[in-house]
């Protein structure tokens, strides 16, 4: 596979030639002369490849990755430790492609990738079954949600916890206004953090198609789920479990708990934080569901020599079936990062994942306890947590991170962005792949801040 492959104005002439069109301009011509833009692209002259390579060296080193700075923020994408034979198989050639394998021929080996990666994910999940995945786990939660929508006669409401994270929240409300769905957010309780089982109670009824919770949820407080799936089930609903994949190496699976579907997001899975992208959702489910997955499912049979082989078992998009009945318009399964994924979970096995899980949850409660001595934040919820947790401060989140950053330090979300109520409320990540050293000089740094007042920001004592 080349880096660069240019094209020449003869490459352009052949081509044209080939497909009968004299220029361009021509494959345009279906489009209204006043629709197009009708001028040239202030682009640059053509380059070369030695030019081309300089250049966006130049443009990647003004960006500041989490190799420079040490990274203390979460919120939906963690910086965990991948381990260096991830990328050995990615990056091999019959894997290596932005293109997205669906058709009947595809090659054994990546439909074996799709068949482990369902099957290390139902596992997780403690579920029957998971499809070759979706985007990410924004669009997986809302795939969720229309799965519970679709088997339940069409019921025209689900209720979703405010305790989940903002950005998918955002993302089932623009689908489901578009599918006329009413969106009821349950509220969380203020002391522990936790979805507010009364609120739920007091919305729910039995035309209530699901109820979508995230556990450990938005603020990493590890939810009570055992009133939440009596209450749902009571209705009649289906419980939809959005679940951090590391979290499932320490905590009890969805389906132990009683979720009629799991979904999440992957990304923790030997995928980098990538600047926001792409990362890769899941789905999983019980078995009386699998018709109403979306995208695809890889199984396992035997061809005519009675050899092991793998093929494209349920397809129920709008490319292999009629539209009016495709479960969804999901067109990728993410197979790169899928792969990434599979590789991770394989490499990392029982005990590794448990490893990580547990070094996350002490390591975020060593950093909890620790910048609460601090004196400079207090505790805001009551509940456990795993990897991330509050703390409140008398001054701005945003001043705070300002002079983190000066130290390399990228520090919480502002939960303020997001939730009015928690204002001066800061969202701190630890992952197994902070040290103690790292955290301490996180605690170090804080504890040494100080405010003025005049000024109104903060100062390390080393700037005094």
């Amino acid at each position: 596979m080349f880096k660069y492959i240019p094209l020449t104005e003869d490459d352009k002439l052949k081509m044209l030639n080939e497909i009968g069109v004299k220029s361009i301009d021509n494959l345009f011509d279906d489009i209204p002369y006043d629709l197009k833009l009708n001028r040239k692209l202030y682009l640059e002259s053509s380059k070369s490849e030695m030019e081309i390579c300089q250049k966006l060296k130049d443009l990647s080193k003004e960006n500041i990755t989490t190799e420079e700075m040490t990274c203390f923020l979460g919120a939906g994408a963690y910086d965990h430790y991948i381990p260096s034979l991830i990328k050995h198989v990615t990056s091999r050639s019959e894997f290596y492609t932005a293109y997205t394998p669906y058709q009947g021929e595809i090659s054994q080996g990546t439909l074996q990738v799709i068949f482990e990666f369902q099957s290390m994910i139902s596992e997780l999940t403690g579920m029957d079954i998971s499809n070759a995945s979706m985007y990410d786990g924004a669009t997986a939660s809302v795939e969720g949600c229309l799965m519970a929508i679709n088997s339940s006669k069409n019921k025209k409401k689900i209720l979703v916890s405010k305790a989940i994270n903002p950005e998918i929240m955002e993302v089932i409300k623009t689908y489901m206004r578009f599918n006329e769905i009413e969106v009821i957010e349950i509220d969380y309780d203020k002391v522990s953090g936790r979805t507010d089982a009364d609120s739920l109670k007091a919305y729910i009824d039995k035309e209530s198609a699901c109820v979508l919770i995230q556990n450990p949820n938005f603020f990493g407080v590890i939810e009570e789920m055992e009133d939440i799936e009596t209450i749902t089930h009571e209705n009649k609903a289906m419980l939809v479990m959005n679940v951090n994949p590391i979290s499932l190496g320490i905590l009890k699976p969805p389906g132990e708990i009683g979720a009629d579907i799991a979904v999440g997001e992957a990304q923790p899975l030997g995928n980098p934080l990538n600047f926001g992208g792409p990362y890769l959702g899941f789905i999983s489910t019980k078995s009386k569901n699998v018709r109403k997955l979306p995208g695809r499912i890889v199984g396992e049979t035997v061809d005519l020599e009675g050899k092991r082989a793998y093929v494209l078992t349920l397809q129920a998009r709008e490319q292999h079936i009629r539209r009016g009945k495709a479960t969804s318009n999901i067109c990728s399964n993410q197979a790169l990062n899928a792969l990434a994924a599979t590789v991770y979970m394989a490499t990392m096995g029982y005990k590794g994942l448990k490893e990580v899980a547990n070094q996350c949850i002490q390591k975020s409660n060593y950093t909890y306890n620790e910048l609460i001595k601090t004196g400079k934040y207090k505790k805001v919820f009551t509940g456990e947590f795993f990897n991330e947790f509050v703390l409140k401060s008398k001054y701005n989140t945003d001043l705070i991170n300002d002079s983190l950053i000066k130290e390399n330090i990228i520090g919480g979300y502002n939960l303020e962005n997001k939730y009015n109520e928690l204002k001066n409320c800061s969202l701190y990540c630890v992952t197994e792949k902070r040290s103690k050293d790292e955290i301490d000089n996180l605690v170090n740094t804080i504890s040494n801040m100080s405010f003025d007042n005049s000024e109104e920001k903060f100062k390390t004592m080393g700037d005094i």
